[in-house]
């Protein structure tokens, strides 16, 4: 079993356990709630956004080989180099993602419409000069999986939403996103949506904008107040 690269974290909380996966808290105490994934697919198991952690190839192994490693976000470089180096597995980078392969000290595939040998889908969400990111699809079981557009960390929320707009897109929602209809919902920043995933992605969206307001404020009071 490989060992862990250095600057992991030392402990770590499992979530989103699944059929063909599952998710990680590398810092289960941190407010950003830095969430990555592992997905079991018949090229093996192909790891996204990670942050490294003690003991987390263990993990891996349950799923197979490692078969490469996803950036879905310019920002979630993270510690994908490290776990791909470690595996002897490729950096999967969408084609049209900029500025990210040259920060990469490892091997760089760039893929298209689909992650090599697996039913995982990749489909551009944002792309502007400030934010580029991709969010994946995995046919087989409506597993949809989405860096940073919306997530559930407390930061994301407002009201009584399960999962929420990224403050920053809240005026200009990914609307795209409502096209879909997945089974289970894996976030960057949280714990993944496991039931009703579609009926709280449609929540999220409708209410962006009208529930903005709400969310700010307590972004502010939280600055203010801590």
């Amino acid at each position: 079993m490989p060992m862990k690269g250095s600057g992991a974290a030392t402990s770590w909380e499992e979530t989103n356990r699944w059929d063909r996966g599952a998710s990680w808290l590398a810092y289960p105490h941190e407010k950003m709630q830095r969430a990555s994934h592992v997905l079991d697919t018949e090229a093996g198991a192909v790891v996204v956004d990670p942050v490294d952690a003690d003991g987390i190839d263990d993990l891996f192994a349950e799923f197979g080989e490692v078969a490469g490693v996803v950036v879905l976000l310019d920002r979630h470089k993270r510690d994908s180099a490290a776990v791909a180096n470690r595996h002897d597995a490729p950096v999967y980078v969408p084609e049209w993602m900029s500025g990210v392969e040259s920060d990469l000290d490892a091997p760089v595939e760039r893929v298209g419409r689909q992650i090599p040998g697996t039913d995982y889908g990749v489909h551009k969400l944002v792309k502007n000069p400030a934010w580029q990111e991709a969010m994946l699809y995995g046919d087989a079981d409506d597993t949809l999986v989405v860096p940073e557009a919306v997530g559930t960390a407390d930061f994301f929320l407002a009201g009584d939403e399960r999962l929420g707009v990224h403050p920053m897109l809240r005026l200009t929602p990914p609307t795209k996103l409502g096209r879909l209809d997945p089974e289970r919902l894996l976030v960057g920043h949280g714990h993944g949506v496991m039931a009703d995933a579609a009926e709280a992605l449609a929540y999220a969206l409708r209410g962006s904008r009208s529930r903005a307001p709400s969310l700010y404020a307590k972004t502010v009071r939280s600055f203010v107040f801590g």
